[in-house]
């Protein structure tokens, strides 16, 4: 998400960054590339034009003139005022209500609203601890019903069952009588989607509404749909009390023009990203770290978040202190840190999230670093443990047998083992004095091709490529 936004905006701030004056001049050109980039990213024209306005009136006064480092003001007040248009901070659900918590789901087909409340019980149920029923009012779409008792079974959440035939205000209502004798903390209430915003579908969803009286009714929107996005959940807003927004294929969108637009057009925050097609692929939405993101500068609280929950702590510290004795780093290492990685959403996901690496994301994703993982760890999987744990007796029959084993060619098998190698030697250093800048400084060659540039002080990592050039060979 973003990308194209971040690469026009990182680029165009470039150019102010190292001014040691700012003038009205180079504002209004700078101003003007700014404007272009958000409308490119299909950003609402009323939220393009208070964002440049507000950005110049903060630029060209006293703020900038008096600072020692102008460029760097600058793109200080345009990161600031990017968090100002998503809505400040993040918005947690409203769950302050006697047991059970309602939350209503509300949205157009095809947005990705059935799958949304799975993935939000199972947030709830992780990291909120609470115990969640969820249940489908979609009595338009058996499909739907079936759809979320399968999604419930996957997430570890109760379901309540419902028929086509049936009532959705009954429905709700036997779900939140269930909820109470079963001492749930939460009910999730899906609903019927429509093609379009229509005279019955809100009918219906008001009576709905009116029934259950939710404390929380969220509008689940698809992101790749740009400023239409926003609209339509202006038009939602204007007939339901919402109270919230979750935005959905954040990670198809590469504009972004949705998430700068919902709170500005709505007046509704985003609670939600949704960030893949799996159960666990949803993040609170956080603006501070969203504005971080499109200006290049990262999102390393989010990664450090997602490490805390998603890396097996008592494997990291086993691996950490293997190292440090300097045992040396095997092929079953190897694979620990490919799935470690895979965890935490692939080489894109980590990425994305790390200063100065969004083009790197990028390139990562366009030498097709994800499938070269995943048949690095097909070729790893065909080795015996004795073959893994010693990759020096891996000879050229072996060779042959591993690489039929995955699927793979003999090249492959030997751009494996000679970036192991190369991180083998990396280890080392880490183990000795001074390791950490040494295995930084050996990390030169360990990217995708394409991936050292515009990275600032990064150490000077870049070139070379991890699969040991030009990447695994498309089958």
């Amino acid at each position: 998400m973003f990308e194209n936004l971040s690469e026009r905006l990182t680029k165009t701030l470039r150019t102010v960054t190292g001014q040691a004056k700012l003038t009205e001049d180079n504002i209004k050109g700078t101003l003007r590339e700014v404007r272009m980039a958000l409308l490119e990213a299909d950003v609402a024209l009323p939220v393009v034009k208070e964002f440049v306005n507000s950005v110049k009136e903060r630029a060209v006064g006293q703020e900038v003139s008096n600072s020692l480092k102008p460029g760097q003001v600058f793109v200080k007040i345009v990161n600031e005022e990017l968090v100002r248009v998503m809505g400040e901070a993040n918005e947690d659900l409203n769950l302050a209500a006697q047991p059970p918590a309602v939350v209503m789901m509300a949205g157009l087909q095809g947005a990705g609203k059935t799958t949304s409340v799975a993935k939000l019980s199972r947030y709830l149920r992780e990291r909120e601890k609470k115990k969640v029923l969820v249940v489908s009012a979609d009595v338009y779409r058996p499909a739907a019903i079936k759809q979320l008792e399968t999604l419930a079974t996957e997430v570890s959440v109760d379901f309540f069952p419902s028929t086509a035939q049936q009532d959705p205000v009954d429905i709700a209502n036997a779900a939140i009588a269930h909820a109470r004798i079963q001492h749930h903390d939460v009910v999730i209430v899906d609903t019927a989607g429509r093609l379009h915003v229509d005279s019955d579908m809100m009918q219906e969803i008001k009576r709905l509404h009116a029934a259950i009286n939710p404390v929380e009714t969220l509008f689940v929107v698809d992101a790749m749909t740009g400023q239409d996005a926003a609209n339509t959940a202006r038009a939602f807003n204007e007939e339901l009390p919402l109270t919230g927004v979750v935005l959905t294929k954040t990670d198809g969108d590469a504009r972004g023009g949705a998430a700068l637009s919902v709170r500005h057009i709505t007046g509704k925050p985003i609670k939600f990203l949704g960030v893949g097609e799996k159960v666990d692929a949803l993040e609170p939405f956080h603006p501070d770290r969203v504005a971080s993101r499109i200006l290049g500068m990262g999102d390393v609280l989010s990664l450090i978040e997602e490490a805390e929950r998603k890396i097996d702590k008592d494997k990291a510290e086993k691996f950490a202190a293997k190292i440090k004795k300097g045992k040396g780093f095997d092929l079953e290492d190897f694979l620990e840190q490919l799935q470690q990685m895979k965890n935490m959403g692939g080489m894109m996901g980590m990425l994305d999230k790390l200063p100065g690496m969004g083009n790197l994301a990028q390139a990562a994703q366009s030498a097709d670093a994800e499938k070269g993982m995943g048949q690095m760890e097909a070729i790893i999987n065909s080795m015996t443990p004795h073959e893994r744990r010693h990759p020096d007796v891996i000879s050229g029959s072996r060779k042959k047998r591993i690489a039929n084993g995955s699927g793979t060619q003999v090249q492959d098998v030997n751009r494996l083992l000679k970036q192991h190698k190369q991180m083998s030697k990396m280890m080392k250093k880490f183990s000795n004095k001074g390791g950490m800048a040494k295995m930084m400084r050996g990390m030169k060659g360990m990217m995708p091709p394409g991936m050292g540039g515009g990275m600032g002080g990064m150490g000077g990592m870049g070139g070379g490529n991890p699969f040991g050039g030009g990447g695994f060979p498309k089958k």
